[in-house]
């Protein structure tokens, strides 16, 4: 049996390690580098351009105005979108003109013209680009092959037979090592039946 200082002992030993686990996570998640460069709510100003992260590119914004929710009203000065920013810590610090131009650069790239050079540049890399499926059409999977398999064999199969008739018909493709199991398991995710 523990006494009572033992066990405050190892109360407060357990909150430590929780406390350095927080700390280490917190400290992982935003660098040094990029943790001085955060603002306060209190140095930004109505009317001045600043360095925002914005979907995760560093881009300038003009701020408009106060939120009545909390945080800015601001205009992304490359797209000229209106975005929200709901908190000090996504600004980075006050645009200047050298610094704004070349972080914004990458955000300025928008429209069909930026799908062609991402296009232009995947190709001289040596990479097929992507192309885009129409709305829709999908490729079959593997409850598409199951449901045609059985509908032509016309009595019941486990897995392991559905899979071994749907990769031979050409119903299906994957280069998974155990495909039945992938079929088993999308069989038993779907909502049951009453």
């Amino acid at each position: 049996m523990l006494t009572l200082k033992q066990r405050q002992e190892r109360a407060a030993r357990r909150a430590a390690r929780i406390a350095a686990k927080h700390e280490a996570s917190r400290a992982a998640a935003c660098t040094d580098n990029e943790r001085s460069r955060v603002m306060k709510k209190h140095e930004v100003k109505v009317g001045a351009k600043y360095l925002a992260k914005v979907s995760d590119n560093v881009v300038v914004v003009g701020i408009d105005g106060e939120n009545p929710h909390g945080g800015w009203d601001a205009t992304n000065e490359a797209t000229g979108k209106r975005v929200r920013i709901k908190s000090a810590q996504r600004l980075r610090s006050e645009a200047k003109p050298k610094a704004a131009a070349k972080e914004a650069a990458p955000a300025a790239d928008v429209g069909p013209t930026a799908k062609l050079d991402a296009k232009v540049a995947s190709e001289a890399k040596g990479k097929k680009p992507k192309t885009a499926r129409p709305k829709g059409e999908r490729k079959p999977g593997a409850l598409d092959a199951a449901v045609r398999v059985l509908r032509e064999a016309g009595k019941p199969m486990n897995c392991t037979d559905i899979v071994k008739e749907a990769l031979a018909k050409g119903y299906w493709q994957t280069k998974g090592k155990t495909p039945h199991s992938t079929l088993y398991t999308d069989v038993t995710m779907l909502p049951k039946a009453c």
